[in-house]
């Protein structure tokens, strides 16, 4: 019950209530190796969202996604969903389902609880230490009579899972003056490569999947209007040089949360890895603080609107290009030094947009239970910008990383890019 005589004491308005992740570890620290309890499902109450989201490439470029997302609204039972997307950039075909699961449990019989199940999907964690795929997942999901998808999706063990800070608030940033009470917090953990074999049957075709892509696990401890107003997401893959990989999560504040306050919002924060020679070599980490300029030099995480142009029909201006940039020590023990990588794409104009998958009307998909719980300021109307287009990622790196590489080298691959508007 609500206390008129709470005997807490005041907080000082002015106090910094958001403490990002990306500037809690020194740049030696900010490669945080993956525990099992990181990918478990937490299942957390209150007003949360958690989801797992698989994206791949298959040899013909299509790209997929397959997500569950669980969402807890206050006392409401969670909403537990699992939506794919299937595009295919020759044909421009996209297919997209969102379906409502029905007994969803994790953890199934026999298993942990990185695994899970519902009548629609299974997804089951499968451990071999010691081997050169060290963990996988097998998801089987029948999303209705038009598609079934069959993935096994299996990551190396020379790119191990990551988040930014070792230990069990590693990839934390927390929401609210007190640290110990937060009023919420947003988390990632990655696993920056992975490949994927298995099947599609799509309108009663069948198509093999056989390719790169990533997985991440996130969730969002608050509700999500508050959490972000922006976000850029990337996801570049290649098969050059052994195996290429270059991922980034980058968020932006509400005015509400910043380092003084209420009012002192807006702050970006900027996670990411890239993977070199088919090895885990770097691990970024940025904050962008309203009030100043990037950084020059150091570790550099950094997802930014190169060019913009005002979309009249969602009303943002939205990126025209957008140039992404990973700067960070290696961590490979045989080739120290220096990484730098960067990749800019030209996404066209919303007269023209090139490689444009899909603007997502998020209201138009969230359920609708959570649809009324949050509050979207007046007039605005959260979009989501998807991509995806071939593209370059130009890196500087030390000798030893990629055979008969020795300076720099330039990676031909595909970017599965977002941007997203949320107020």
């Amino acid at each position: 019950m609500f206390n008129l005589f709470s005997a807490s004491a005041p907080v000082d308005p002015h106090a910094p209530n958001f403490h990002p992740v990306s500037s809690a570890y020194k740049p030696e620290e900010l490669f945080g190796e993956l525990e099992p309890k990181d990918t478990e499902w937490s299942c957390p109450g209150g007003f949360a969202v958690e989801t797992q989201t698989f994206y791949h490439f298959l040899e013909d470029g299509t790209s997929l996604m397959c997500q569950v997302i669980h969402s807890a609204v206050g006392v409401w039972y969670p909403t537990i969903q699992f939506t794919s997307k299937i595009y295919n950039p020759n044909t421009k075909e996209r297919t997209w389902k969102s379906i409502n699961v029905t007994n969803f449990v994790t953890p199934p019989p026999g298993l942990d609880k990185r695994s899970s199940k519902a009548d629609q999907f299974s997804i089951t964690h499968k451990s071999k230490p010691g081997s050169d795929t060290p963990e996988s997942y097998l998801l089987t999901a029948n999303l209705g009579d038009d598609l079934q998808i069959t993935l096994d999706i299996s990551r190396s063990a020379s790119i191990p899972g990551f988040k930014v800070g070792k230990g069990p608030k590693g990839g934390f940033s927390y929401y609210g003056p007190d640290l110990k009470n937060p009023e919420g917090y947003m988390v990632h953990r990655f696993w920056p490569r992975t490949h994927a074999t298995g099947m599609l049957v799509h309108k009663g075709q069948a198509i093999t999947v056989n390719g790169p892509g990533m997985f991440v696990h996130a969730i969002q401890g608050m509700r999500p209007n508050l959490t972000a107003s922006r976000w850029n997401f990337a996801c570049f893959q290649s098969e050059q040089h052994g195996g290429v990989s270059a991922v980034q999560m980058d968020f932006t504040t509400t005015d509400a949360y910043g380092r003084k306050g209420s009012g002192s919002g807006f702050v970006t924060v900027s996670v990411g890895g890239l993977v070199l020679g088919g090895k885990l070599a770097a691990v970024t980490a940025e904050t962008k603080w309203p009030d100043e300029e990037y950084a020059q030099g150091g570790i550099i995480s950094r997802a930014v609107h190169s060019k913009k142009a005002r979309d009249p029909e969602t009303g943002y201006d939205a990126p025209a290009e957008l140039t992404f940039r990973w700067a960070a020590p290696s961590l490979l023990p045989d080739a120290q030094g220096p990484i730098d990588a960067t990749l800019a794409v030209d996404v066209g104009t919303p007269d023209a947009y090139k490689g444009l998958i899909e603007k997502v009307d998020v209201l138009a998909e969230i359920p609708y239970v959570i649809k009324t719980m949050v509050n979207y300021v007046a007039g605005t109307k959260p979009y989501i910008y998807q991509w995806q287009n071939p593209t370059t990622l130009h890196v500087n790196l030390p000798a030893g990383i990629i055979p008969g590489v020795s300076d720099k080298v330039e990676v031909e691959g595909t970017l599965y890019n977002e941007a997203t508007f949320i107020s």
